[in-house]
């Protein structure tokens, strides 16, 4: 089984940062000289003595926790060229505020896009694995956390992942890089579900979009919910699903989940919670596959996507597929 790290997962405790572009990431840490350069640039991390910790997990950019006479801090340094990923750092900065601002995200310190860096609060607590979020204990308070992001300020931009599944599909295409075989035998079952998803879909909230488990961090009162690369205004049921996708949940684990944050159980919103789980990691193979043909990072990249590809794949072809698609269309 491969680790699961997608996109920035940060594994250090209570150290959330969200990802950067795979294309120009230097496959080594910057030189000391170099990074003692860029922090003293930065107006948050520039106080000396200054304690530099380079943060493990991240694939994609680097991440450090900078501890000044001013206080702790995660800065992360981005590279160019997020154009394959769908990635604006802009609305990923803006989005990072309203998220804090709600309460459900790590306050943000300082943005410095010419530096391509951004730095936030290093919340003290421990990062969530798979079996945190599957602990009946920590269900509520996971959608607790959803709910206190949710019904923040709208964000600035949407998040739709059959929009973004098609612009991976278009730029994996047009690169000719390699997606896994069976991929577009899939795409009609990928169809059904948007257009069952279409006939009763609701209203859109500020979405984190990308909740994998790293992405929980529990500072014992309260979850935080870091990583705002992919955020945006999209179904509440995404959200739900994705986590039941990216943390390999029970569908009895969902259900608790789509319980705990409606306030009662709904065969519908279980349906669309699993249908946007299955279109979630439909789109997030292709993720995959681009960092797999662009990445000059050393991760098996291929196997990630291959673990979403097959976890799709045995969604959309079980028999009871097609009972989702009657019950997204239910009242209840």
């Amino acid at each position: 089984m491969v680790e699961d790290r997608r996109r920035d997962a940060v594994r250090a405790p209570a150290a959330g940062v969200p990802a950067a572009p795979a294309a120009g990431v230097p496959a080594a840490p910057e030189p000391q000289d170099e990074l003692d350069a860029l922090f003293d640039r930065i107006a948050s991390l520039a106080a000396r003595p200054r304690v530099v910790e380079e943060l493990p997990g991240g694939l994609t950019n680097r991440n450090y926790k900078v501890t000044t006479p001013s206080g702790t801090f995660v800065a992360r340094i981005s590279a160019a060229g997020t154009d394959l990923l769908a990635i604006d750092r802009d609305c990923e900065y803006r989005n990072s505020l309203a998220a804090a601002a709600a309460g459900a995200g790590a306050p943000v310190v300082e943005y410095r896009p010419e530096d391509q860096a951004l730095v936030i609060g290093y919340i003290e607590g421990r990062t969530f694995g798979n079996a945190d979020v599957a602990d009946p204990g920590n269900i509520p308070r996971i959608a607790a956390a959803c709910r206190r992001l949710h019904s923040g300020e709208r964000f600035g931009n949407d998040f739709d992942m059959f929009d973004i599944q098609a612009q991976y599909l278009s730029v994996a295409r047009s690169r000719g890089f390699k997606i896994p075989a069976g991929y577009d035998a899939l795409m009609p079952r990928f169809e059904a579900a948007r257009a069952a998803l279409a006939a009763r879909a609701g209203g859109t909230v500020p979405c984190n979009n990308d909740l994998l488990a790293a992405n929980f961090i529990d500072d014992g009162e309260r979850i935080w919910l870091i990583d705002y690369e992919y955020s945006g205004n999209n179904d509440p049921c995404f959200e739900l699903g994705n986590i039941w996708a990216e943390c390999r949940l029970s569908v009895d684990a969902l259900e608790a989940l789509i319980t705990a944050y409606y306030g009662k159980p709904s065969r519908a919103r279980l349906a669309r919670a699993r249908l946007l789980g299955l279109a979630g990691k439909y789109g997030w193979t292709l993720w995959g596959a681009i960092q797999h043909a662009s990445s000059p990072l050393d991760f098996d990249f291929w196997s990630w996507a291959m673990e979403r590809f097959e976890g799709a794949a045995a969604g959309f072809t079980a028999g009871d597929f097609a009972t989702l698609l009657e019950d997204v269309q239910r009242d209840e």
